[in-house]
């Protein structure tokens, strides 16, 4: 095998995808700022027992695992930031109010998400502590909205949905972990043949609303429709009115809702949240409640975040314009290098043309040039 070649679903970034990346990370991160949000740096690698307390197993799955040299514990590369930030405001922080956090930092999975996906994302997220209400739901729905403005996805649409629903649609069925996990593949699969089968000894009225999830999905009129067919269960009204307070909040906003949608990691207990682009398979953000992802580090708090991969995101946004570069040549003049200093020192790029190279590619792109006009170096237009 040829040492240049690299693992299935993990590639390189080259200069122009690199450059469009990083563009658009300063912009997120600029953005969550601007909302009040604070940047975190978890560690890539940290005990598993840490890493992996309370995610559940498709987490697990997706985990590398090694073995520390040092101490001889088990470790593992995270597969996703959200345990590690709640283990920072739980541990760390420790704050007895609001706490505002953001990241962005790869993760590694064991496996792609999808056929094209790599194992490699560059996972930016944000997430609000210590408020129970539909306020912070809200707000971090609209800050993920303004990402994605900020990136200039255009056509996109919010699905949104609550796990409460399912909850107390099971609550009280006994049924076995295991049959509750095919319920949920089932329900995100919409395999309703499949469900039949699974809920045939559920009672009456928990296997009539999970029955009907698979149906519940559309346009903001779904709401209403379950209101009519699903079990008055507290809980379901609850989030049911949740979902609806939302999307009000949501105007101008291309809205779906999907009350069967399970997808994504097992931590969420309340509204979820899932933005699909044209042109791109599976959701590129997603996000929503989870009050437990705390417990497990001695301090459960209400918290809802949300969390995308830069690198598909990048795919499914226009490409950006260089930004306007200026060719200077190469010397020793010190007239000439304090010329190219003061315009670095004003944010201007400025490429130096090594000698004998002034035929080569200009791979910047560059629409002016500085010259020598008597005895000062001038910017001119190429």
């Amino acid at each position: 095998m040829s040492a240049w070649l690299l693992p299935d679903h993990i590639a390189d970034v080259l200069p122009s995808e690199a450059r469009h990346i990083e563009e658009l990370r300063r912009d997120l991160l600029d953005m969550a700022r601007c909302y009040g949000y604070e940047l975190v740096m978890p560690p890539l690698v940290e005990h598993l027992d840490s890493l992996l307390t309370g995610t559940g197993q498709a987490l697990n799955l997706q985990t590398f695992k090694l073995v520390d040299q040092l101490s001889g514990r088990s470790m593992g590369l995270r597969a996703d930031t959200t345990p590690q930030v709640a283990r920072i405001d739980a541990h760390l922080l420790n704050r007895r109010g609001v706490a505002r956090l953001c990241y962005c930092g790869p993760v590694v999975h064991t496996r792609p998400a999808s056929p094209h996906a790599t194992r490699e994302p560059l996972q930016f997220g944000a997430e609000i502590y210590g408020h129970a209400g539909l306020e912070a739901d809200l707000e971090a729905l609209q800050l993920a909205l303004d990402c994605l403005k900020a990136s200039r996805l255009k056509n996109y649409t919010v699905d949104l949905a609550d796990v409460r629903i399912v909850s107390a649609l099971l609550e009280g069925v006994g049924a076995d972990a295991d049959t509750v996990a095919q319920v949920h593949a089932a329900l995100a699969a919409k395999d309703v043949p499949a469900l039949t089968q699974l809920t045939r000894d559920f009672p009456e009225t928990s296997r009539r609303g999970l029955l009907a999830l698979p149906q519940l999905y559309g346009d903001v009129a779904v709401l209403a429709e379950a209101q009519k067919v699903l079990p008055a269960l507290p809980a379901v009204r609850q989030a049911l009115d949740g979902l609806k307070w939302l999307g009000g909040h949501l105007q101008g906003t291309s809205l779906g809702f999907d009350l069967a949608d399970l997808r994504g990691y097992a931590y969420y207990s309340g509204v979820r949240f899932a933005v699909y682009a044209e042109g791109v398979s599976d959701a590129i953000l997603r996000g929503g409640r989870y009050d437990e992802v705390g417990a497990v580090f001695g301090r459960k708090r209400p918290a809802v975040g949300f969390s995308l991969d830069l690198k598909t995101l990048v795919g499914a946004v226009p490409a950006r314009a260089l930004r306007a570069a200026i060719r200077a040549p190469w010397g020793e003049s010190a007239s000439l290098r304090a010329a190219i200093a003061h315009l670095r020192e004003q944010g201007e790029t400025v490429v130096c043309v090594l000698p004998g190279h002034e035929s080569e590619i200009d791979e910047f792109q560059c629409d002016r040039e500085l010259i020598e006009v008597g005895d000062r170096w001038v910017v001119s237009a190429i």
